[in-house]
């Protein structure tokens, strides 16, 4: 009998070894995810998704990280609500995730970062960092910075800079429209255009100022007689998603012949609803974009095609594949996802992009990397080797600015734990 028991009590610990074998063999790392999934914006934050399904299928067939520990993506739909954004969070706390990336909407951005910090304040066992890759208010990185918190795409205020630097450089602007969504980003753009345009070019007249709702307006008709009637050659916007497409469809039913300088012209959803109207009119400044050039951006393009193929889309986003790579970095050279660990390794820390080096500043945790403004002309025409959303158009770039050179003061003063 003892010698049963004896076999039984081996049998039991054999398979106990072998569960936590297998647990400790299957263990992810968690990436909460946080954007619209639902409503009017429904296909850009599906879009970001998708792209960061494409990045972390990289990371984890190349090997994952720590020997063979992958990646897991946690989607969350926030229908760019802030409150919303804020119950996401909390289920992602509730599943002890430690990562988590964001991007459409500022509005969203500021819940999202008070909410960590004061989270991480508290409960230091479960803190998490917030990785931003396309919330651009200049704030978050100034006066309401936190140390759990980095921002890989350039801010408002930084792309204004490279916008203006163009159009300051073309005597045939005299007339600006500013059109923007009314929220904090929105507001930045609006008051970035103002400044820089009077310092470069003090001869060219603001004639139009409006700000509207975010995701509420069916029908720019109205704004667009606006435009017209006041003689605009030229117009700012940094409208995303259905605001921009819905925008510059309009422009293009009433025959509106200005050019349009955008932050998010390439989003998905905005070169379809642009069509041939936008070519040679619209204006983007961005991180990169499929017609950047280099083997690297190519095999990007191609991949994420190859992977999506019936979403005839395309990558834009390359802030969330730098968030990817220097967490991955980070968590190598600390040999640990403790978050804490990982953000002081992630300070000032510098990575070899597809686009050039870029690296993150100690100060304000700001990712700086080189920009690019481009023009919307056929797919064919030099330097356009990619369409965009199968168009027949693409993005041709009109000037790179580098990392260095992008630049700005801060106002941050980081308190770190």
């Amino acid at each position: 009998m003892k010698v049963f028991r004896y076999l039984g009590l081996i049998a039991v610990a054999a398979m106990l070894v072998l569960t936590y074998g297998c647990e400790k063999h299957e263990k992810t790392i968690k990436i909460g995810y946080i954007d619209p999934l639902s409503g009017p914006f429904a296909n850009v934050g599906q879009h970001g998704l998708r792209e960061l399904q494409l990045v972390v299928e990289d990371i984890n067939n190349r090997g994952g990280v720590l020997g063979g520990t992958k990646f897991e993506i946690v989607p969350l739909d926030n229908k760019v609500n802030p409150q919303e954004s804020l119950i996401a969070f909390r289920q992602l706390v509730d599943q002890k995730v430690k990562f988590m990336f964001q991007g459409n909407s500022s509005a969203v951005a500021g819940a999202l970062t008070d909410a960590v910090a004061k989270h991480n304040e508290r409960n230091p066992e479960s803190a998490m960092i917030y990785f931003n890759y396309g919330a651009v208010d200049p704030a978050l990185t100034n006066e309401r910075c936190n140390f759990w918190h980095f921002r890989f795409d350039a801010d408002a205020d930084m792309k204004m800079q490279a916008l203006t630097n163009m159009m300051a450089a073309q005597p045939s602007i005299k007339k600006v429209y500013l059109i923007n969504q009314d929220y904090a980003f929105g507001q930045a753009v609006a008051k970035a255009a103002r400044s820089m345009l009077n310092d470069k070019r003090p001869d060219v007249e603001i004639v139009g100022d409006d700000l509207h709702p975010l995701g509420k307006v069916k029908d720019f008709a109205p704004y667009i007689s606006k435009i017209k009637a006041s003689g605009a050659d030229s117009v700012i916007t940094g409208n995303w998603g259905a605001d921009l497409a819905l925008l510059v469809r309009a422009g293009r039913d009433a025959g509106l012949n200005v050019d349009y300088y955008t932050y998010y012209a390439g989003i998905v959803g905005g070169p379809a609803a642009i069509g041939d109207a936008g070519i040679g009119h619209v204006k983007q400044v961005t991180m990169w974009h499929v017609n950047a050039g280099g083997k690297a951006s190519d095999e990007l393009v191609e991949r994420y095609r190859a992977r999506f193929p019936d979403s005839n889309d395309d990558f834009f986003f390359l802030t969330i594949q730098h968030g990817m790579e220097l967490l991955v970095q980070a968590i190598e050279k600390t040999g640990s996802t403790d978050p804490l660990k990982i953000a002081r390794a992630m300070e000032g820390s510098r990575y070899e992009g597809i686009t050039g080096e870029v690296w993150i500043r100690e100060d304000n945790h700001q990712l700086m990397q080189p920009l690019y403004v481009s023009t919307l002309e056929k797919m064919g025409d030099e330097g356009v080797k990619y369409d965009v959303e199968r168009t027949g158009m693409g993005p041709k770039t009109n000037f790179r600015v580098e990392a260095a050179d992008t630049a700005l003061p801060t106002t941050c003063e980081m308190k770190r734990p």
